[in-house]
């Protein structure tokens, strides 16, 4: 599955603020803070193992969770390109529009 699919779900953005801000945590920690039903978390861990945004390491009879940076790096590299294009098309529309100015003042 695609990062953009994965993280297109609110829950799953959710869990990967959780991870953010803690560092690791069982899926039982995770699940424990939702709603929904522990299946349904396991399947959103599912699909964000899949996307590689998060590891999990099986310890004992706990699954361990945390972010991969290397995924969240690929997505802050597509953010910051993403950005500038944008930068880049609204700096060319600013010189047509003071271009534009002037010629009004004429």
């Amino acid at each position: 599955m695609d990062i953009f699919t994965a993280i297109a779900e609110p829950t799953r953005r959710s869990i990967l603020e959780m991870l953010a801000s803690k560092g690791e945590l069982s899926a039982t920690e995770i699940s424990d803070t939702f709603a929904s039903s522990p299946p349904a978390i396991s399947q959103h861990l599912k699909v964000l193992r899949e996307a590689q945004l998060v590891r999990m390491e099986k310890r004992s009879r706990q699954r361990i969770y945390q972010i991969n940076p290397n995924a969240m790096n690929e997505l802050e590299r597509w953010a910051k390109d993403t950005t500038k294009l944008w930068e880049q098309r609204f700096n060319k529309l600013d010189k047509v529009l003071q271009i534009e100015k002037k010629k009004l003042k004429k």
